[in-house]
């Protein structure tokens, strides 16, 4: 037993001889963490040794550097030039230089259109028509409405007309009329003609609806047309009649115009 024990104890020894002697023990230190600290702050740069923002260089000191473009990039003068304008056809119709002409123009008859409507009336064969609307025009100016209708009558030095039609109005449209009126003058005879009259300064289609008096004994002659100047007011009236028996009896006399037909012309 004396003997067991005595191995036992030489293995215990010779166990705690190798792990004393083995270098993994020699390894192990012991760390103080104050001086582990104390050691980074050492190896940390001083806020005095960086560097200052007036010690860095300035972009004025930087080196320049020349920058080169092709010159076949760079468009030229005449490739500029050279480059296809719009046409007036292509972006639309350029605004009228005369407003005012343009504005009167869309209130008022031009003197072709007129001259259409005359035709209309009297044929397209009638003399002397064409000349007797250029002289209104010129001394009128264009009107801004007529009246297309036919009329009748007789006379020996006195006499009566009545007649009927349509006023055309440039701006208010159409809309029937009726007139009748005595007149007095060197004339004899009977006749039922076209007329047409000439309507100016008629700015509301209702005041076309009065007597209208002769206008100191005015008349147009051009071939075989004759037309007398009728005027109440700032409106004028201008009847163009054709033939025989067509009257000047404009010197003393009137005609009423009426929305209605009327019998007698007082």
């Amino acid at each position: 037993m004396a003997r067991l024990a005595l191995i036992k104890l030489c293995v215990v020894l010779s166990m705690f001889g190798m792990v004393t002697s083995s270098p993994i023990s020699a390894q192990v230190q012991a760390v103080d963490p104050n001086d582990v600290i104390a050691k980074g702050q050492e190896k940390l740069p001083d806020s005095d040794d960086l560097p200052n923002s007036d010690d860095l260089p300035n972009s004025d000191d930087l080196p320049e550097q020349e920058i080169n473009i092709p010159s076949e990039t760079i468009p030229s003068i005449d490739d500029v030039t050279s480059q296809p304008t719009a046409n007036a056809d292509d972006v639309g119709t350029a605004p009228s230089s005369d407003p005012i002409g343009d504005a009167q123009r869309s209130t008022t008859y031009q003197q072709d259109d007129v001259l259409a409507a005359a035709t209309g009336v009297f044929g397209k064969g009638a003399s002397g028509l064409g000349s007797l609307v250029e002289d209104i025009f010129k001394k009128q100016g264009e009107p801004n409405g007529y009246i297309i209708g036919r009329e009748g009558g007789a006379a020996l030095v006195f006499g009566l007309r009545y007649g009927s039609g349509t006023l055309f109005h440039k701006i208010e449209g159409e809309r029937p009329v009726y007139w009748n009126g005595p007149s007095v003058g060197f004339d004899a005879g009977a006749n039922a003609a076209s007329t047409f009259v000439l309507v100016y300064n008629l700015y509301d289609s209702e005041d076309l609806y009065r007597r209208y008096p002769a206008g100191e004994g005015a008349a147009y002659l051009v071939g075989g047309f004759n037309a007398s100047y009728l005027r109440r007011g700032d409106i004028v009236l201008i009847p163009i009649r054709l033939g025989v028996g067509a009257r000047l009896g404009i010197n003393a006399g009137y005609m009423k115009f009426r929305k209605k037909r009327k019998i007698l012309p007082f």
